[in-house]
C-alpha cells in the first residue's frame, strides 16, 4: 500500500481524547519524509465556524516527519481536518484518508468533550452467553406449561411451532459452576442476551424487567454468580428491550384491560390490527414502546428506581447494557424521538454508574447513533462482521442470507475488506469504534465454523483480526471449541462439558493464546490503527502506542507475502502468535518474505529502526 500522511484518535496522535471545555489538545499528522507538503493546518468547527491553525515538525527520523498544533476545544463536539500544501499539492486528510479535492465534513476527525467510555472495556474480551444452552446446574424449577423440554444432547428443532419455547434447561448456577472455562479461556467479561422473566426461552419477550427468570434460578442465582465472577475479575453484562416488551407483560396487559390507564400511554394502537396494538415487526408477542410517554420514560430510564438505573447500580452490580434493536427505539412512521431516547438513556447511565459500558444493536450503520451523547458504541456488524465474513466465507449459501439481504455471502479480496473497514471508521468516531462491540458470529447468525465451512484455519485467521482490531472482541460460547451452527437458531446449541474430546481442543488452544494477548497488549487496548496491506489473500496492519508496536498479517491461504517496514521505521523484533510460514531468521529485519502453511494470523512485537 503506498505510503501517505496519518492521523487517528488514538493517543499517539491526539494528547487528550475527552477533554474539558477550555482544554487544549494537540493534534499530531505522521507524513512520510519527501512526501511534499511544506504546510500542514488543522481546520475545526469552533463555535459552528472553521478556524484554522498551522501545525509545525516536531520531530523527525530518517523516513518520516511529525507535524503538531495545540487547539483550544471550546464546544462539547469538536469536528476537524488536516490541509496539506505544498508545490503543486492541496490534499485534505479526514478519517478516510487523503483527497486531492474538496471534502464535505462528513469524515471529519471528531473530539468531544465528555468522558469517552469505561477505561476497563479497552482491556476486555466478552463471552456472549444464551442462558438456556451455555450450561445446566441440573436443578429442577417449575416450568411454563407451554416449554418444550429437549434433552441437552439434542439439536434445537429451530424451524417449527417450538422455535422460542425450546427448553434444555441451562441456568445462572450452570454458568457459576462453568466459570473456570472462562477464566481459563481469559474472557474478563459475560454478556448474556436476555435473563429476565419471559414467555420464551430466547426471552426477548420480557414480562419483566424487574426479576431474573425463576426458571434460570431468579434474584438469587445472579447474586451467586456475581459474587464468584467479581473474585475471577469477569464483569458481567445484561441485555434490555429498550424497542418492545413481551405480551405477558404487566405493563400491555394492564393497558389492555383499561383503557385510562397509565400504561395505555406506553404503546401504540390501531383498531386495524387483530390484537389493537403494534408488534415489533408485526408481532403480537412483542409490543413496541411508545417513548412520547413521559410515564414511560421515567420507569425505563428516568426514575431513580427506573429499569436502566437500577440493573447497573451498586445493588444489581450489573457492568452495563446491550441495548437490543437500538436503531429501531422510538422510531415508529411519522414520530422519531430516537436520539432523545438515546440520549436519556446515555444520561441515566452516567448518572446511576459512570463505569457502565453502553452499547447498542445495530444492524445497519446510523453515524449520528454514536455522536457521542448516546450510545459509547455498537455492534460493529457493518465495520467489522460482515467485511470479515465477506473476504474469509467458504460457504456463500449460509442460510438466512447475508444479514437480512436475499443474497449469498458475497466473496471479495482483502482490498474490499480494507476498504469496506476504513469507510465505516471514517464514519464514527474513533473513540465509537474503539467502544463498539466486535463479534465473528451470534445467536442471531450461523457460527463462524459454518461460514468458513469447517476450516479451522480460516476461523483461526478470523480470531486473529478479533483480537487484533480496535473494539471490544465478543466471542460467541462455543467458538472457541468448534460448534457449528448453519443459521440463527441452528447456532443456539449447548456445550457438551460431558465430551470434552468432541471439542477442537487444538482450536481452543489457539483461541487462549489470543485472548492472552489482547487482554495484555497495550498496542491492542488503545493503540492507533494503519493499514501496511491490502491484497487479495493477505492483510496487515500495525497496532502502534507509546513503548509497544505490533505487525499483524492475516492471510485467508497459503500465499507468499512480502512487506517491506523500512519506510515505517521498524524491524522485527519477535513472533508471538503463528508459526512464520516458510521463512529463514527474520529477526531484526525490516522487509519480510515468508509463505505461511495455512491461513492464520502472524503477530510481530517491532522495534524501532
Amino acid at each position: 500500500m503506498e505510503r501517505t500522511p496519518h492521523h487517528d484518535g488514538s493517543p499517539l496522535y491526539v494528547s487528550n481524547a475527552a477533554p474539558k471545555l477550555g482544554e487544549e489538545v494537540e493534534l499530531r499528522v505522521r507524513t512520510p519524509k519527501g512526501y511534499g507538503a511544506t504546510s500542514i493546518l488543522v481546520r475545526i468547527f469552533q463555535d459552528g465556524e472553521p478556524r484554522h491553525f498551522d501545525l509545525k515538525i516536531v520531530s523527525a527520523t530518517e523516513n518520516e516527519q511529525w507535524w503538531s498544533a495545540k487547539v483550544a476545544i471550546i464546544n462539547e463536539s469538536s469536528r476537524y481536518r488536516f490541509l496539506l500544501t505544498g508545490p503543486k499539492m492541496y490534499e485534505w486528510l479526514n478519517a478516510s484518508g487523503i483527497h486531492p479535492n474538496e471534502v464535505s465534513s462528513a469524515q471529519d476527525f471528531a473530539i468531544f468533550a465528555k468522558p469517552a467510555y469505561p477505561k476497563w472495556i479497552s482491556s476486555s474480551v466478552f463471552y456472549q452467553i444464551f442462558p438456556d444452552r451455555f450450561a445446566a446446574s441440573g436443578k429442577k424449577y417449575k416450568l411454563p406449561k407451554f416449554y418444550v423440554p429437549r434433552k441437552w444432547s439434542e439439536l434445537p428443532n429451530g424451524k417449527d411451532a417450538t422455535t422460542g419455547v425450546e427448553y434444555f434447561g441451562g441456568d445462572l448456577d450452570g454458568v457459576r459452576e462453568q466459570l473456570d472455562h472462562l477464566t481459563d479461556l481469559g474472557v474478563n467479561g459475560i454478556y448474556f442476551t436476555p435473563f429476565f422473566a419471559a414467555r420464551s426461552t430466547h426471552r426477548y419477550d420480557a414480562s419483566s424487567f424487574d426479576e431474573v427468570d425463576p426458571v434460570l434460578g431468579g434474584d438469587e442465582a445472579m447474586e451467586r454468580l456475581q459474587k464468584k465472577a467479581k473474585r475471577a475479575g469477569i464483569r458481567i453484562m445484561g441485555d434490555l428491550t429498550t424497542n418492545h416488551c413481551g405480551a405477558g407483560h404487566p405493563w400491555i396487559r394492564k393497558a389492555l384491560a383499561d383503557k385510562k390507564s397509565k400504561e395505555r400511554s406506553f404503546f401504540y394502537w390501531d383498531k386495524s390490527i387483530e390484537h389493537g396494538y403494534e408488534g415489533w415487526w408485526g408481532l403480537a408477542s412483542l409490543p413496541k414502546l411508545n417513548y412520547s410517554s413521559a410515564e414511560l420514560r421515567r420507569r425505563m430510564y428516568e426514575g431513580k428506581s427506573s429499569i436502566v438505573r437500577t440493573w447497573v447500580g451498586p445493588k444489581k452490580g450489573m457492568a452495563g447494557w446491550r441495548i437490543d434493536v437500538g436503531n429501531m427505539t422510538g422510531r415508529f412512521r411519522g414520530q422519531d424521538i430516537n436520539q432523545e431516547v438515546i440520549r436519556g438513556i446515555r444520561k441515566a447511565m452516567d448518572e446511576a454508574n459512570p463505569d457502565a459500558w453502553l452499547v447498542a444493536e445495530n444492524a445497519d450503520n446510523f453515524p449520528n447513533d454514536l455522536d457521542g451523547f448516546g450510545w459509547h458504541g455498537t455492534m460493529n456488524y457493518n465495520g467489522f462482521m460482515r467485511p470479515v465474513w465477506g473476504w474469509l466465507s467458504k460457504n456463500p449459501d449460509t442460510q438466512g442470507g447475508f444479514f437480512g439481504l436475499p443474497t449469498d455471502v458475497p466473496s471479495f479480496g482483502g482490498d474490499a475488506l480494507v476498504q469496506s473497514m476504513v469507510q465505516f471508521n471514517a464514519s464514527i468516531p474513533w473513540r465509537a469504534l474503539n467502544a463498539s462491540m466486535i463479534l465473528l458470529d451470534s445467536h442471531d447468525t450461523a457460527r463462524f465454523r459454518n461460514v468458513v465451512n469447517g476450516d479451522r484455519a480460516r476461523h483461526f485467521a478470523a480470531m486473529g483480526l478479533l483480537m487484533t482490531y480496535p473494539g471490544v472482541p465478543s466471542i460467541f460460547a462455543g467458538d472457541e471449541i468448534g460448534i457449528e451452527g448453519a443459521w440463527g437458531e441452528d447456532a443456539r446449541r449447548t456445550i457438551p462439558w460431558d465430551d470434552k474430546d468432541s471439542w477442537d481442543n487444538t482450536f481452543l488452544g489457539l483461541v487462549t493464546a489470543l485472548v492472552h494477548l489482547r487482554r495484555n497488549c497495550k498496542a491492542l487496548s488503545e493503540g492507533g490503527l494503519r493499514f501496511v496491506a491490502a491484497e487479495s489473500h493477505y492483510i496487515a496492519y500495525l497496532r502502534e502506542c507509546k513503548g509497544e508496536s505490533l505487525l499483524v498479517v492475516v492471510n485467508r491461504e497459503v500465499c507468499n507475502i512480502a512487506i517491506n517496514l523500512a519506510p515505517y521505521d521498524y524491524r522485527l523484533d519477535e513472533l508471538i502468535i503463528g508459526d512464520g510460514g516458510e521463512v529463514g531468521d527474520t529477526s531484526h529485519a525490516a522487509a519480510i518474505h515468508f509463505r505461511p502453511h495455512s491461513a492464520g494470523v502472524h503477530i510481530w512485537r517491532l522495534e524501532r529502526d
